[in-house]
């Protein structure tokens, strides 16, 4: 949905500030600094700060990584505010800096944020990752290693290293243009995306372990609590890939991982394999995301929250 004059939009103004989702993942990391490299590299003489919660270290290979502002300051408002890969329910502590902005800007491409929440909004759910666009919207002339690395991380991360069926071949492109800038892509893609530690190994064997088919084999289910977490010593960090790693069960069309938050919460992840769009069932939950990755958070029994999302999968399977 629409897109945005860039220059327009920052030419006049003098401060530009840029905020991402909570808990961070690689598209929005590698989104949001790609576009914070390009307007300190178009920009110099402007004021332009990125606002996200300390992003994970394996992130910490992109350029501008240690600028990123996670301490949320009160200051004045922004001339411009640009939502990166979410929509503004989702910004956390920046969203004060996007209700006091002068001007707001949304660039996603999740379709359950087909609407926007900005003043310009450039929300294109066909697209593999919010990095694919910002490729778009910042072009040849200012293209750099660096600003293409951080392109080509989020991209990775949001197509399984173009194995998810966002990939499209105009992702592939872009892909061959960005590793034509030089950078060690085959390095970044284990070191971002493949390595895990021995806690993060550790914990995906017991959650493997644990886990359980359901509605005849279709579905399969996974789970974290917190006293696990505490017993290895694991951070919701540590618990990415789990639910992908569900997903190759053979037989399995939906696969949902949970752990707990607190006491009877947990964060819920789906994926599916083709025939269940979860991203209706996370946003019936009040969550969002893809079609074929989505998540909510949702309240009771381990048992309950299984069973809610049952009957929402059985109506599409």
């Amino acid at each position: 949905m629409g897109s945005i004059e860039l220059e327009e939009i920052c030419d006049k103004a003098q401060s530009i500030g840029i905020g991402g989702h909570v808990r961070p993942d690689g598209d929005c990391v590698g989104s949001s600094l790609a576009l914070y490299l390009f307007l300190k590299k178009k920009y110099p003489r402007k004021h332009v700060e990125l606002f996200l919660e300390k992003p994970a270290e394996i992130f910490a290979c992109i350029s501008g990584y240690d600028e990123i502002n996670s301490a949320f300051p009160q200051r004045e408002p922004f001339d411009v505010v640009f939502v990166i890969d979410c929509s503004v329910d989702r910004l956390g502590q920046a969203e004060t800096y996007f209700r006091s902005a002068k001007h707001t800007v949304n660039i996603d491409h999740h379709i359950s944020n087909a609407d926007g929440c900005g003043d310009d909004n450039m929300i294109d759910a066909d697209a593999s990752s919010t990095a694919e666009l910002i490729y778009g919207l910042i072009g040849k002339d200012y293209m750099d290693a660096e600003i293409a690395k951080a392109i080509y991380i989020g991209m990775i991360h949001d197509t399984g290293v173009f194995h998810y069926s966002c990939t499209s071949p105009k992702t592939l492109r872009i892909a061959a243009d960005l590793i034509s800038y030089g950078f060690d892509f085959s390095k970044i893609i284990d070191e971002t995306f493949y390595e895990k530690t021995y806690v993060q190994n550790q914990i995906l064997g017991r959650a493997v372990l644990e886990s359980f088919p359901f509605m005849g084999g279709k579905c399969i289910v996974g789970c974290v609590s917190r006293k696990t977490m505490e017993f290895y010593g694991a951070e919701p960090k540590d618990l990415d890939g789990i639910v992908n790693q569900l997903r190759i069960t053979k037989g399995v069309e939906v696969a949902i991982f949970l752990y707990e938050t607190e006491t009877l919460t947990y964060k819920v992840s789906l994926r599916s394999c083709g025939i269940v769009d979860v991203a209706k069932i996370a946003a019936f939950f009040g969550g969002g995301g893809h079609v074929r990755a989505s998540g909510c958070t949702m309240t009771g029994t381990f048992h309950d929250v299984v069973n809610n999302l049952s009957a929402e999968i059985a109506k599409q399977l």
